[in-house]
């Protein structure tokens, strides 16, 4: 065939065409970010209508909402050493409190308080905070809401 389209095709030679790696730069990074991090609802016991929630942020910032009241901090979510043992750790806190009244009732200023607490996962989207590492007297149960 004497096609001018043809014979294009056929003088390419492979080199023409491959992108060699050493001239595309690297623009992409990759972020790791704690498990827990999303938005997570706590329904209060004696108050079925109100939800504690926790927004845990992926630059180890949390908001937490109760009720009337606003309080934020930091967290640093530390996984299992070995799980088979223990479960992750948590710990909060609180730089900032509105000191108005909680789901519960209560009025309390938490403003420089630090908290620990276990994490024990049933399913990506169930927690429940526990006092020790062997998820023993679990005493609240987080529903994830947000990714």
């Amino acid at each position: 065939m004497t096609s001018p389209w043809l014979m294009a095709a056929e003088n390419k030679s492979a080199s023409d065409t491959t992108i060699k790696s050493s001239e595309i730069p690297n623009t992409f990074t990759v972020n790791t970010r704690p498990e827990i991090v999303g938005l997570w609802g706590m329904e209060i016991p004696k108050n079925k209508k109100c939800i504690e929630y926790y927004n845990f942020k992926s630059n180890n910032s949390v908001i937490i909402k109760s009720g009337e009241e606003w309080t934020s901090g930091l967290y640093d979510y530390q996984p299992a050493q070995n799980p088979a043992e223990q479960i992750p750790a948590l710990i909060l806190q609180v730089r900032y409190d509105n000191n108005e009244k909680d789901c519960s009732g209560n009025q309390v200023d938490q403003s420089g308080e630090v908290s620990q607490y276990f994490v024990q996962w049933k399913n990506p989207y169930t927690i429940n905070f526990c006092a020790n590492e062997k998820a023993e007297q679990c005493f609240a149960v987080l529903r994830r809401v947000l990714p």
